[in-house]
């Protein structure tokens, strides 16, 4: 899961005037607008999970076809690359898993 912050000038309906916010976009959807001066925050419902087991569906259901169209491009580069690949990915997905982990711990906070 991604998270992007970017500023941008709104108006802000606390303050009555335009001011800088910061969004905060998980997966280029907006999760939280929050006004700089006053500290308003708007919060947007998302189930991170979904999104996330979503996410990883999509990598590992996609995984034949991109290997094939590898196979069909070159052979030899693909055939190079599969050891190397084949001893990081694993490195790779944990790494993922948990930085995903934080951002729904981070974003989607269990409600009590």
């Amino acid at each position: 899961m991604k998270v992007n912050k970017m500023e941008a000038g709104l108006y802000c309906s606390k303050c009555k005037d335009e001011t800088n916010h910061e969004i905060t976009y998980i997966n280029n959807h907006i999760k939280r607008i929050r006004c700089q001066e006053c500290n308003e925050t708007m919060e947007m419902n998302m189930d991170l999970k979904k999104d996330f087991y979503k996410e990883i569906y999509e990598r590992v259901s996609s995984k034949p076809t991109r290997i094939t169209e590898e196979y069909h491009d070159n052979l030899r580069k693909l055939l190079l690359s599969l050891p190397y690949r084949a001893i990081k990915k694993p490195y790779r997905m944990i790494k993922e898993v948990h930085s995903s982990r934080r951002v729904i711990k981070t974003y989607n906070p269990k409600k009590k």
